[in-house]
């Protein structure tokens, strides 16, 4: 069986547009506060809770409340997806092979993104949040294969981050730099999958 496995942010996803209404809540400066979210994100990605990492981003302790509120912004923020890839999923399903998401994003995330009716396409869905490793680890792609039941040769992985392609290569599976759906479309066309 083909393997087809695609990461979520801004693959599956269009980049969230809620930075701006986070740092409001917390009376950031937005530039700023974009920067201490990203310098935070890959700990959270890896497990860290939701209040430590909000705290960390704040710069101050918050009480869960306050997670709780930003934290459902953030998520939601990133729940907006590309109508072209979603289509290009359906038709690598309808082709009649397996598909798996391999995301960096915290267990919160994760939970919301179960119950989205596109999701349901998937065999597997696997976040980082979970695990306490991430991508480009090898860790991750040991546990990817694991749960696919699968060879390296056997799956074909899109991911918009260099790093993660890169790490994936070296595990030897067939790593394709995410530009857009129409690229994709063409390259699994090439490969006989569609």
């Amino acid at each position: 069986m083909r393997w087809i496995v695609f990461d979520y942010g801004e693959v599956i996803s269009k980049q969230t547009t809620a930075l701006a209404e986070l740092a409001e809540v917390l009376g950031a400066d937005p530039v700023a506060f974009e920067t201490a979210y990203w310098a935070h994100r890959e700990p959270y990605d890896r497990g860290m809770p939701d209040l430590d990492y909000w705290s960390a981003v704040a710069g101050k302790a918050l009480d869960e409340p306050t997670s709780a509120q930003l934290t459902k912004i953030d998520t939601t923020g990133w729940l907006v997806v590309e109508q072209s890839t979603l289509d290009l999923i359906a038709d690598v399903k309808a082709a009649g092979h397996g598909l798996a998401l391999l995301s960096n994003a915290p267990s919160a995330f994760g939970r919301l993104v179960e119950v989205e009716a596109w999701s349901t396409q998937f065999e597997h869905l696997i976040f980082s949040g979970d695990l306490k490793i991430a991508k480009p680890d090898p860790e991750m792609w040991a546990t990817l294969l694991e749960r696919l039941g699968a060879q390296p040769r056997d799956c074909v992985f899109f991911d918009d981050r260099q790093v993660n392609i890169d790490g994936a290569a070296a595990a030897g599976i067939d790593a394709q730099l995410w530009v857009s759906a129409a690229k994709a479309r063409e390259y699994l066309a090439a490969a006989g999958v569609l």
